[in-house]
């Protein structure tokens, strides 16, 4: 018996997995939202968000999980963006440490200047943790679009990222 439960708790992790690893996000239409919200740690995720930002796709765009040294204009230099663009539109969050933290300050952004509609944008692996997070920090009051960068994840990776999406899930349930 209990090698049939545990056989079947196996079964349902692997197809899990499986669906997870086919079904990884894609990149959003240029839908206008009332901000963007850029989640720091990969590869063209800010200039994803700047290339929804300079066209007016969004109003203001707050970038995650900023290192606390790091300039407003220093990161417009390095994304190669206008000084005035940053200026302007761009909120550099720098409490977060990952991926809840980020969630817990992107709601406070948002709350705070009553946006309704938020372009989520991090890699195609990290979306689904990233948007269960949020979409639980923010409420049903706002809508999450899901950008994702694409990437090539290898096999830890995905690994690893399916599995912490699962114990978030799981203590989600447990109230935590």
């Amino acid at each position: 018996m209990i090698r049939r439960v545990l056989s079947l708790i196996a079964t349902v992790w692997l197809l899990g997995w499986a669906w997870f690893v086919v079904s990884l996000p894609r990149a959003a239409a240029n839908t206008r939202t009332d901000a963007i919200v850029v989640l720091t740690g990969g590869a063209g995720r800010i200039q994803r968000g700047l290339d929804h930002l300079a066209p007016g796709h969004a109003r203001r765009m707050l970038v995650s999980g900023v290192d606390p040294a790091v300039r407003l204009d220093e990161l417009a230099q390095l994304q190669k963006a206008p000084a005035k663009l940053f200026a302007c539109c761009v909120d550099l969050g720098k409490d977060a440490v990952d991926t809840r933290s980020n969630a817990a300050e992107a709601a406070r952004w948002l709350r705070h200047r009553h946006y309704r509609s938020v372009r989520l944008v991090t890699t195609d692996w990290h979306m689904p943790r990233a948007r269960f997070e949020l979409e639980r920090a923010v409420g049903p009051g706002v809508l999450v679009i899901p950008d994702a960068v694409d990437s090539a994840p290898g096999f830890v990776t995905l690994f690893a990222e399916y599995n912490k999406y699962l114990l978030r899930r799981v203590s989600a349930l447990a109230g935590v």
